[in-house]
């Protein structure tokens, strides 16, 4: 059973410049015909109160796929993942916020609910998901409060994501038993790998 004493924004993670797939979108790119970042949004949708996607380009695209907001960085242009986390903290009004990358598009349906557990237990600042045999820092739920320490992170000219959650209280989440959600894709192999998952 979800928790409902801290409201929730769903974040999905769009901003970065996707070198490895040169250059493309890769929220917008299909997989099994659905765009990634569509098949993330109904995904995450039913297990937050509300959904945003944050994105630097493209926007108008994201908007008609996702049915929600998108807002861009608040500082620097492709600045990396803290950048859209921050941006979005600022935007959620006080809710925590939890993120998922674009590239990542099989959800785990109890993503939020473990999460949350796991950071109330814990009485951590941020949870942070472990699976496929390391940590994934991109998979993170992270209370409102964080934002001034964030800000200041990155007006400092930082950018490490293991840099800034060392400052802070850590739940780890073992998705050990969900693997799958973190198959993700920088390469058209990876987009056929996980395409033949979906088959």
């Amino acid at each position: 059973m979800i928790q409902q004493d801290i409201p929730v924004t769903g974040v999905i993670l769009a901003g970065g410049m996707a070198r490895r797939m040169g250059g493309q979108d890769k929220g917008l790119l299909d997989v099994g015909g659905v765009p990634m970042a569509a098949r993330i949004a109904d995904a995450l949708r039913p297990q937050v109160e509300h959904l945003l996607v944050n994105a630097n380009r493209n926007a108008e695209a994201y908007r008609r796929l996702c049915g929600c907001p998108v807002i861009n960085d608040v500082i620097g242009e492709f600045a990396g993942p803290l950048a859209g986390m921050l941006s979005t903290l600022l935007a959620a009004e006080g809710m925590a916020v939890l993120t998922v990358p674009c590239d990542s598009p099989l959800l785990a349906h109890d993503y939020r609910q473990r999460m949350q557990e796991a950071l109330l237990s814990a009485d951590a600042e941020l949870a942070v998901a472990e699976g496929a045999g390391r940590s994934q820092p991109v998979f993170t739920l992270l209370r409102p409060e964080l934002a001034d320490s964030l800000r200041q992170f990155l007006e400092a000219g930082e950018r490490k994501i293991d840099l800034w959650y060392a400052r802070h209280r850590v739940a780890k989440v073992d998705f050990a038993d969900r693997d799958t959600m973190f198959l993700n894709i920088n390469t058209p192999e990876d987009r056929t790998r996980i395409e033949a998952y979906l088959r």
